[in-house]
């Protein structure tokens, strides 16, 4: 971990004496380690602890601004390359599966795309309350890391689950964290994302609903574990991923074009863009004008990327995405032989969260084999680190 800046977040419950030993632990592992304490925290542990520990200024006032040339909390969060939160108390956890960002450490946590660990300490009821799970659930499924809390004697008197896992458990997952967030150091990968576009006139085209989305999360996730990534992309209008060699296309010929000509440089293809299937017979070079009568446009196939890149293979490892609205599985199964492929990423979208333009997905994975993982709804970037698991786990062996 030498030379990793971790930010360590420490709420208001009587287990924020063990974050001290948290803090020292990483700090000996040869981590830079920020600490944020909420006021409740000030109350059971001084903040000059964490400053020993740490050999840094120790955050708790979003609006205590000693540095006038970065914002506290945005500089935080821009440069962790971990966030770990333990203890965190239900309150905590509410307000980061709600979003809101009303002190230095929630608003630090809503402004990061660093990975965060989270360490739970309550007491046994309000650890088993619905509201309490299903706010970890919420976060579960924006990729959080939950480490459980242990059984055993609480503070309040109870017995139960609901106290801080040790810190040496607590650090060890920090350590795995981080280990996979450059687990694919020296891969190069090449995904696609998007629609495809493709002109009936030049004002006129024909398209689909997909926003880009999935296929930016998994370049973004790629390229923060260590990939070289490359990612074509049809017409979004999302920004590119930073560190990510970003090709911008149009229509389905041009995505087939350069997704051919990159093939053989990649170590994985994931190709996660909807292109479209037919195209207009015809372009029309004028406006075409409206009449009383109906109009009928012929179509022609595109050409099939997905089969293509199937046939040329050698070592490369292919994965293609499949949306479908019924018979979801066979389809899938059916397109990955079909295709060659070693994966497929299957979803059904006329399901709630899992269609196209949202944040979030449902998904299946399935090989040769059949089912390897079917996953609940979640943020897409856990899907896309969900996926790039399961490919690291088989071309791993």
């Amino acid at each position: 971990m030498r030379g990793k800046r971790i930010v360590l977040g420490v709420t208001g419950g009587i287990a924020a004496y063990k974050a001290a030993s948290i803090c020292s632990q990483l700090s000996q592992q040869g981590a830079d380690v920020r600490v944020i304490m909420t006021q409740a925290a000030t109350q059971f542990v001084t903040k000059m602890t964490f400053q020993a520990l740490s050999r840094h200024e120790v955050y708790s006032d979003v609006f205590d601004e000693h540095d006038p040339s970065v914002i506290a909390h945005i500089d935080l969060a821009d440069h962790a390359d971990l966030f770990v939160v333990a203890p965190a108390t239900a309150h905590t956890i509410a307000k980061l599966a709600y979003g809101l960002a009303d002190d230095m450490l929630t608003s630090a946590m809503l402004a990061t795309r660093a990975p965060v660990v989270i360490a739970p300490a309550m007491n046994v009821h309000m650890y088993q309350h619905p509201t309490v799970q299903k706010n970890i659930e919420t976060l579960k499924a924006r990729g959080y890391r939950f480490v459980e809390p242990g059984e055993g004697q609480l503070a309040c008197g109870y017995v139960g689950k609901g106290r801080m896992a040790e810190p040496e458990v607590i650090v060890d997952v920090a350590r795995d964290v981080l280990m996979r967030e450059k687990d694919l150091h020296g891969v190069r990968l090449l995904v696609t994302g998007g629609p495809t576009v493709e002109p009936i006139d030049p004002v006129r085209y024909v398209t689909n609903r997909s926003s880009g989305k999935m296929g930016y999360a998994i370049a973004e996730a790629a390229v923060r574990r260590g990939a070289d990534v490359t990612l074509v992309s049809g017409p979004t209008h999302l920004d590119p991923p930073a560190g990510v060699t970003t090709v911008q296309v149009t229509s389905a010929e041009e995505m087939y074009r350069e997704v051919l000509d990159r093939f053989e440089a990649h170590d994985i293809v994931i190709k996660a863009a909807a292109v479209a299937d037919y195209r207009p017979a015809h372009y029309a070079g004028h406006k075409m004008k409206k009449n009383d009568s109906s109009l009928v446009l012929e179509f022609v196939r595109t050409p099939d990327i997905l089969a293509e890149l199937g046939k040329r293979k050698s070592d490369q490892f292919l994965v293609g995405f499949a949306a479908e609205t019924n018979d979801v599985e066979q389809h899938a199964i059916h397109k990955l032989k079909q295709k060659n492929l070693d994966l497929i990423v299957a979803n059904d979208v006329s399901k709630p969260g899992a269609g196209f333009d949202v944040d979030t997905n449902v998904v299946s994975i399935y090989s040769r084999d059949g089912l390897v993982k079917e996953l609940p709804k979640m943020d897409k970037r856990a899907v896309a680190d969900a996926l790039l698991d399961e490919i690291k786990g088989i071309r791993d062996g």
